[in-house]
């Protein structure tokens, strides 16, 4: 068995080890905690010790903690980095480096420049074999994750016969549980996205790729829409329809008004966190226009990236085969179950 650490509570964090402490291959000694809040009462009551960093224990006198996240650390096979972006970095080169013990970090880190954590991004559906035998991976940002479900069945598919991909993601503002944040009466572009070049690094640098983003006043999901521009005649809306049907983690969607239609329903259900763990094609948009495909997927933004994070963690430390590591998580997750009610939910009238 497997120890593993989650350093880092928050939106994934939480998400992350409320799922793997279910896997019986792995235990979870615990999390990592650096603020004295509500959190750490919550992390407790769920049966995970709580660490903490050695210069922060007397803030958290209050709460009953496990010990420092140096503890924890001596302890694990593999952390989990679930701190805000940024400070992934920081605790590599202070405390997973100097400890030997192998990271996964998430999508607010680099690849590229002085503070990357690692020149591999994960991406379950293009380069899952990638993680074997790796020190340090990134996990992709959730649209960056979300985009790999798209391109790379396409890429699959219709290769060089496919022309460029244009995509403008619609980026949600803040996540649900995130009260901190002010979502803001505006919106926002962001000057050359990270997500153009994080997306080329598991698709491969040649791939003709082009985004725009921009953030909206929203908590609920992110949207993409993309333009495919084919060599030749697009194929028929019917065919790319197909051509997802089977796809693990993508749902197609008829009668979804919005993103906020989605989360509603998923409260509705016995999904966790209101997370539908997927992305969620709206075939109500998808068009055909000469060589252009028109589609248009919402992407569930922290749910997406915790099944990932669960698959890489699985490349990392058992090497396991690709199609069983996807049944393990299934059992987790139940990503089908789940895209089946979606799918019967919001079916075409």
């Amino acid at each position: 068995m497997k120890r593993v650490f989650v350093n880092g509570y928050g939106s994934i964090g939480s998400r992350i080890a409320q799922f793997i402490i279910g896997d019986s291959d792995v235990e979870v000694i615990g999390i990592g905690k650096y603020s004295p809040d509500d959190k750490v009462s919550d992390a407790i009551s769920r049966g995970f010790g709580v660490y903490v960093p050695k210069n922060k224990i007397e803030q958290f006198k209050n709460f009953k903690i496990s010990g420092t996240v140096e503890d924890a650390l001596e302890k694990c096979d593999l952390v989990i980095d679930a701190s805000p972006g940024g400070n992934g970095y920081i605790n590599k080169k202070n405390l997973y480096e100097p400890k030997n013990v192998r990271a996964i970090f998430q999508g607010g880190e680099k690849i590229i420049g002085d503070k990357a954590v690692t020149d591999v991004i994960f991406n379950s559906r293009a380069n899952y074999d990638d993680a074997f035998d790796k020190k340090y991976v990134m996990q992709g940002s959730c649209n960056v994750t979300g985009m790999g479900r798209i391109l790379q069945p396409l890429k699959e598919k219709y290769g060089k016969k496919i022309k460029r991909f244009d995509a403008t993601l619609l980026r949600r503002w803040a996540d649900l549980e995130d009260s901190k944040t002010e979502v803001k009466d505006s919106i926002e572009w962001t000057r050359k996205p990270h997500h153009n070049e994080d997306v080329k690094s598991y698709m491969g640098k040649d791939t003709p790729l082009f985004i725009r983003a921009f953030k909206v006043p929203t908590r609920q999901m992110h949207v993409h829409s993309m333009d495919v521009r084919f060599n030749e005649t697009a194929p028929l809306t019917s065919e790319i329809l197909d051509l997802f049907k089977n796809e693990y983690g993508v749902a197609i969607l008829y009668t979804a008004k919005g993103t906020k239609d989605i989360r509603d329903f998923a409260e509705t259900t016995k999904f966790s966190f209101k997370d539908t763990n997927m992305i969620h094609i709206h075939a109500d948009m998808l068009e055909v226009q000469d060589d252009v495909v028109k589609i248009t997927y919402s992407d569930d933004q922290t749910g997406i990236v915790v099944p990932e994070n669960h698959l890489l963690m699985q490349a990392m430390l058992f090497k396991r085969n690709k199609d069983d590591a996807f049944k393990h998580t299934e059992e987790l997750f139940h990503i089908e179950e789940k895209k089946k009610i979606l799918e019967e939910h919001f079916a075409q009238k």
